[in-house]
Formats: structure tokens, C-alpha cells, sequence
């Protein structure tokens, strides 16, 4: 029955992400009431939780055990824009026993051990499977009570939560004590126009989001973190590929080098983090830059990133709200901690979401602190939630499942180990003439990077 079925939505509490997720909400209402059927629990997880850890899932198995475990046989995940065919899935779960624990999902593996997953099973990384959000994955009720029993006796142990999927598999599998992914065809994320869609319970609908004119080129600021040592070989990879994209940029260094140019902002060079010369670079935005550029991005010298991408991706955020946008990590949720954005894959912010940060005086305790995690803590002491988008990415593209970029238009990698990082901006990253405006998947021809 379609009503012991929870659609649990991976939302987020951004005016925009919050919208997209109640429109699905609705749409599988109405597909629900359409077909004549007792409606199902839709949940989002935004809503669901005032911890900060709500997004990485497994603390919310207790919740669904205790409230659901009786009455329901599957908890149904998804991400806002996945596409649901209601009567398909409900067909597709009729084909599994849900007394027996069952972890149903379209599957990824890594084809070569990541950095990204801690080189897991570096001998043949293909063996393990984990599942792709945004096609939707399932757990019986069966294994939600496991799990949930597991997690009162056990409580969560990692410190970094850096890929939800692979960990959440990880989890699940249990060093080969559970059950693994197991492949369901019918989990798709195929362009909901495509031909291939017909056997589709799950569809995918937006590679690059667009919401009407892109943000122009000078009401994006960007500030790219850089060192002397680094002048000679990372500054002219940035000039090769997408400097020429931004308006207004800013070389931040230890040493001003005219020839870039650089800003020496007066602060020594660390080998560990950055906090303060990221600091340093909010505080310049806010007192030297027009008041009028309303979108700071800051970047290392080793980014790789789409300004023009970025444009049309910020036409979609409101800067009058405090928004900090990138690659979601979490550091210690299980345990009262917070989420940030990852550096490398780029940060962005709102002038009023650097506004705020600045007039709270929180700082970094040590100026070789971690820019990104002291960012992080101090949004989160503020009560602003920072904004994932899977399209920044903090490694390189070989780093992830080709089946998991194959529904992106990315705006960022990160990283210049073993690539050509030209080659790579080239191949992934510059507009490519079938881009189409409405943000639909582009045609790529792109080599093995």
C-alpha cells in the first residue's frame, strides 16, 4: 500500500531548496490522490529536526523506527529534484520482501580507491556499491529497526561526514555483517524527457538550475587565496582558464607580485589552514568593494572553477538572505557539531551573510585554523545554515563515479595532482555550445580525467 511508504525529501531550508522540496511534496500528494490512494507521510528533512546532523540520515533511524516501524514497510529517500513516478515505485517495492532487510538504490562504485573515501578497498574499489541520491534509495522497515537499535547501543563514531552515500552504505554493510546496495534498474536519473525513461519509477530534472537572467559578471566578487610559493605555477592556470570569465578578481598572497598582481594582505603564509587571511579577505569585501556587489567567492590557486556556471546558479539564491553556498562536509554531528562548506571546491557568500558573520565577532582561535570549519562553526552559532550544491566539487573529477557526474554540469573541481588541470577546466568546465539556457543536461564529449 502506497501509505506505508515515507518519502523522506533531502531538503534544505533555503527559501529556494525549501520551495523545490514542497513542489515534490505536492506532486506525490497528487499522484497519490490521483490514483485514488490513502495518502502517504511525506517528510522534509529541514523540518524534521532542529539538529544540525538531520542531513546525514542515520541519527534520524530512532525517529523512524519508533514512529514508523509499525505501521510502514519502506522509508523512501530523495533529493529535491528528483522526479517520482508514485505508481512505478510503488510496483518496484511489490517486488521486495519488506519483512527481510533490503538497501535498494541505483549503484555507484569507485573505479580507482578516493581520496574522498579514504581509499576504501584500494585493492578492487569496484566491489563496493553505494547509492545515488539523486535516483532515490530505499530501506525496509526491517532494516530501519536494525538500524536504529544498532545506533542506541552504538553511537555514531566518525568525526567527518565528507560523502553521505558512500558512508551511509558503509554503515549499512557493516563490514560485510549487512546487506549491500542492491541494484534496482527502476531507480533512474535520466532526464525526465528522455526516451529511456519508461521503466523509470525515478527520474532526474535539473543538471544546472537557472531562474531567470544569470547574475551579472560584476555583481560577482572573486577572491582567490594564493602564496609566493605557489606564483610561478597555480597563478598562470588560473590566468590559462577561467580568469577571463570573472569581472572583478583579486589575487590574495604573502607577497605582492605586480606582475599577477597579488595583495600582500599582510598576513605570513601557513602550512596548515588559512582562517587568517580568510578573514582577512571577508573584511576587505565588506570595507573596500562596492557595497553594491552582493556575491563573494572565495578560491585556492588550485580551483577550477565556472564563473559563468556559478552566474546562473546564483540567479537562483536571494542575496538579501545570509547565504553561504558550496560543498557540504559535517564535522562531529553525532555529537552537537556543525556543517560547513569545503574550501577547495570554492565558498560563496552573501554581502549579508558576511555582514552578520563579522558583526558577531566569532574568530578564528589560531590564524592557522581551519578557514572552512571556523566558517562553519560560526554560521552555524549564528543559526545560519550553510546551503549545499553538489555541482562544487573539493577533488578532481577522476575522484568521483562517473555515473554520479553524468547528471551534472559542474561549477568547480578542486586539486592539480596527476592531471593536466587545463585539459581538465577545458574538458569539464568552459560553456560548451550545447549548454542549453533552461539548465537541461548538456551534451558533453568528455575524455576519462
Amino acid at each position: 500500500e502506497l501509505k506505508e511508504i515515507v518519502f523522506v525529501i533531502q531538503s534544505q531550508s533555503n527559501s529556494f531548496h525549501s520551495k523545490r522540496a514542497e513542489d515534490l511534496k505536492r506532486d506525490i500528494l497528487k499522484q497519490a490522490a490521483d490514483l485514488g490512494k490513502e495518502l502517504p507521510t511525506v517528510l522534509l528533512i529541514h523540518q524534521m529536526d532542529g539538529h544540525e546532523g538531520a542531513w546525514t540520515i542515520l541519527p534520524l533511524m530512532r525517529d523512524f523506527s519508533v514512529t514508523y516501524g509499525r505501521n510502514s514497510s519502506w522509508i523512501f529517500f530523495c533529493e529535491e529534484d528528483t522526479r517520482v513516478q508514485v505508481l512505478k515505485l510503488l510496483e518496484t517495492l511489490g517486488r521486495f520482501d519488506e519483512s527481510k532487510e533490503w538497501f535498494l538504490g541505483k549503484a555507484l562504485y569507485d573505479e580507482e580507491s578516493t581520496i574522498i573515501h579514504h581509499y576504501a578497498f584500494a585493492e578492487n574499489p569496484t566491489v563496493f556499491k553505494f547509492p545515488d541520491f539523486a535516483a532515490g534509495w530505499a530501506l525496509s522497515i526491517s532494516l530501519v529497526n536494525k538500524l536504529a537499535k544498532k545506533l542506541k547501543s552504538e553511537p555514531l563514531k566518525s568525526d567527518f561526514t565528507i560523502d553521505l552515500k558512500h558512508e551511509i552504505a558503509l554503515y549499512i554493510w557493516q563490514k560485510g555483517e549487512g546487506p549491500q546496495l542492491t541494484s534496482v534498474p527502476e531507480f533512474c536519473t535520466d532526464d525526465v524527457s528522455s526516451y529511456k525513461v519508461e521503466h523509470c519509477a525515478t527520474t532526474f530534472s535539473t543538471f544546472l538550475p537557472l531562474c531567470g537572467e544569470p547574475v551579472k559578471k560584476e555583481d560577482v566578487f572573486v577572491a582567490v587565496k594564493t602564496c609566493r610559493k605557489f606564483h610561478g605555477d597555480r597563478i598562470p592556470v588560473v590566468k590559462q582558464t577561467w580568469e577571463r570569465e570573472a569581472a572583478i578578481i583579486e589575487y590574495y598572497s604573502d607577497y605582492a607580485d605586480i606582475s599577477i598582481p597579488t595583495i600582500d594582505l599582510g598576513i605570513p603564509n601557513t602550512d596548515r589552514g588559512h582562517c587568517g587571511k580568510t578573514f582577512a579577505i571577508l573584511e576587505r569585501f565588506l570595507n573596500h568593494s562596492s557595497p553594491r556587489t552582493p556575491w563573494l567567492v572565495i578560491v585556492d590557486d588550485d580551483t577550477l572553477i565556472s564563473i559563468f556556471r556559478l552566474r546562473k546558479l546564483l540567479s537562483c539564491y536571494d542575496p538579501n538572505e545570509p547565504v553561504f553556498l558550496g560543498e557540504r562536509y559535517g564535522y562531529g554531528l553525532g555529537t552537537g557539531g556543525y556543517s560547513y562548506i569545503t574550501g577547495g571546491g570554492g565558498m560563496v557568500f552573501s554581502r549579508i551573510a558576511v555582514q552578520k558573520l563579522l558583526a558577531s565577532k566569532c574568530r578564528c582561535y589560531s590564524m592557522d585554523a581551519p578557514d572552512d570549519m571556523v566558517l562553519g562553526m560560526c554560521f552555524s552559532g549564528l543559526g545560519i545554515p550553510v546551503t549545499h550544491s553538489p555541482l562544487f566539487h573539493q577533488a578532481r573529477p577522476m575522484d568521483y563515479p562517473k555515473g554520479y557526474l553524468s547528471h551534472q554540469i559542474p561549477v568547480s573541481f578542486h586539486k592539480h595532482w596527476n592531471i593536466d588541470p587545463v585539459k581538465v577546466y577545458f574538458t569539464w568546465l568552459t560553456p560548451n555550445t550545447e549548454e542549453s539556457l533552461d539548465g537541461k543536461k548538456a551534451g558533453y564529449n568528455r575524455e576519462d580525467l
